[in-house]
Formats: C-alpha cells, sequence, structure tokens
C-alpha cells in the first residue's frame, strides 16, 4: 500500500521560511511525476512545485517562482519543498503528490496524480 506522508507545515510571518518534505513508500513502480500542491479556502488545488524523476525538470507556479524550490533525496525517497520570502497569500493546505504515469513534462492539474499525502498546512501572517 502507497503511503506519502507530509512533514508538519507551520505558521511564520511575512518573509519566512519553511521547508516541507515528503516521504513515500509501499510502491513499486517509480513515480515520474511527483511534486506539491496547494489549496486555499475556497480556491481550487493548484500545483505549485513539480518535479520530473527522470530528466529532473522542475515547474514552478509563477506566483512562486524565485522564491521555493523543489527537490529530492532519492536515497530517502524524500521530496522537499523550501519555501522563502513567504507571503501571506501563501496560506493554504499543501499536498505532496506523484503519479507512476509517464508523462514528457509534468502535468500541472491535480487530476493527473494518483497518490497524495494527507496535507499540511501552511499558515503565514501579515
Amino acid at each position: 500500500q502507497v503511503q506519502v506522508v507530509e512533514s508538519a507545515g507551520g505558521s511564520v510571518r511575512a518573509g519566512g521560511s519553511l521547508r516541507l518534505s515528503c516521504a513515500a513508500s509501499g510502491y513499486t513502480e517509480r513515480w515520474y511525476c511527483m511534486g506539491w500542491f496547494r489549496q486555499a479556502p475556497g480556491k481550487e488545488r493548484e500545483g505549485v512545485a513539480l518535479m520530473h524523476a527522470r530528466h529532473g525538470d522542475t515547474y514552478y507556479a509563477d506566483s512562486v517562482k524565485g522564491r521555493f524550490t523543489i527537490s529530492q533525496d532519492n536515497a530517502k525517497n524524500t521530496l522537499y519543498l523550501q519555501m522563502n520570502m513567504l507571503k501571506p497569500e501563501d496560506t493554504a493546505m499543501y499536498y505532496c503528490a506523484g503519479t507512476q504515469l509517464w508523462y514528457a513534462s509534468c502535468p500541472s492539474e491535480s487530476r493527473r496524480y494518483k497518490y497524495w499525502g494527507q496535507g499540511t498546512q501552511v499558515t503565514v501572517s501579515s
């Protein structure tokens, strides 16, 4: 059974930093695309940062470019999201997700991802 577990989020003031991690286990086929999504109250879930496991290409939402960095530690099957210069509008539930389907470039639509963590809250105050 596939398990995806995110680290605890947190509350920070605007301009602060947080790092999220996501550990995945229990799968027999590698994930080709994995990444972080977020959902704020009343809004749709959006892809924030995605990474292609084969060629390492990354995707960032325009709203986080230059501030967020996605990375992985293959040895630990762990995915990270470093979030710097956080803004109040970054406040959301953050989810780690992955898919074993092949894509030439990772899609940003959440419906393309099969495996999901339980979500972790990130709150940024002004």
